[in-house]
């Protein structure tokens, strides 16, 4: 018993190191004096490396909703995945430019979380919601760092954008009849138009028969993939016929897809 309580005692104390002072409600303070949020997932042991989600939120949102969020924190706390929610300057990012310091703040952010927590750098997803969606495009379309996806709902860049860089995945989900940030319609109603940058960017080539998904009623998706993209690369579309939402159980399903799962909710 005494053995038991010991080893206990260490792996929490290894949590609480790793931690810092830090975690949830209590933002992560940089030298530059910005900050994020940071939640670990539920059971974990303080030393098994984490695949993270680094999550851009919406306008007029701060980290302290996004690690609290059902549909994102929930998402990630029951499938093993560290959650960081950077703050942005103004409740805002600056994604429009491609010099933005936003990116670089991002990584920033994951440069800090590194010296708090054991990251597993094969598994690192870029998210976001609205701006956020767009500002995570901005990311993986800037950065020099290793993405395994991006994660992205109802939000993009101008699709005629030049990236100088490349994740090795796209998932994007938008809504037809979002009025907030609208659907990107292509010419004759070309519904595939918005992932048209990451098609363009990966050198993509046909698309497979798109296939309809759905296990939250009554939302159903239409899903397009394209895997015969250069480098192993792959984009996937999920549209579906609402607004401006993160849907239930997208951020879950993306999540247990990647990280080799049988597809489960919450």
């Amino acid at each position: 018993m005494r053995v038991f309580i010991s080893v206990l005692m260490v792996v929490w104390a290894s949590v609480a190191v790793a931690q810092g002072e830090c975690h949830a409600d209590v933002p992560c303070v940089l030298v530059d004096g910005r900050t994020y949020h940071v939640k670990a997932p539920d059971g974990w042991d303080g030393v098994t490396p984490l695949p993270v989600m680094l999550h851009f939120h919406g306008w007029g949102r701060q980290g302290t909703l996004i690690v609290k969020h059902m549909r994102i924190s929930g998402a990630t706390r029951r499938r093993g995945v560290l959650l960081l929610a950077p703050n942005g300057a103004g409740k805002t990012w600056d994604f429009w430019r491609s010099d933005t310091d936003d990116v670089a703040f991002g990584e920033r952010v994951l440069a800090d979380a590194a010296k708090r927590y054991p990251i597993d750098r094969s598994n690192v997803f870029v998210s976001g919601y609205s701006y956020g969606s767009a500002m995570a495009w901005r990311f993986a379309c800037e950065t020099d760092l290793d993405v395994r996806a991006v994660l992205a709902v109802s939000g993009t860049l101008r699709q005629t954008t030049e990236c100088s860089g490349a994740p090795r995945e796209v998932r994007h989900v938008h809504g037809l009849t979002d009025t907030v940030m609208d659907f990107p319609m292509g010419q004759d109603g070309d519904e595939t138009y918005p992932v048209a940058l990451w098609r363009r960017q990966f050198g993509c080539g046909d698309a497979r028969a798109a296939q309809w998904w759905g296990n939250v009623p009554p939302i159903k998706y239409k899903r397009t993939v394209w895997d015969d993209c250069a480098g192993g690369r792959r984009v996937v579309l999920d549209v579906h016929p609402s607004g401006h939402f993160i849907p239930k159980g997208w951020f879950a399903r993306q999540l247990d897809e990647l990280l080799g799962r049988e597809p489960k909710l919450p």
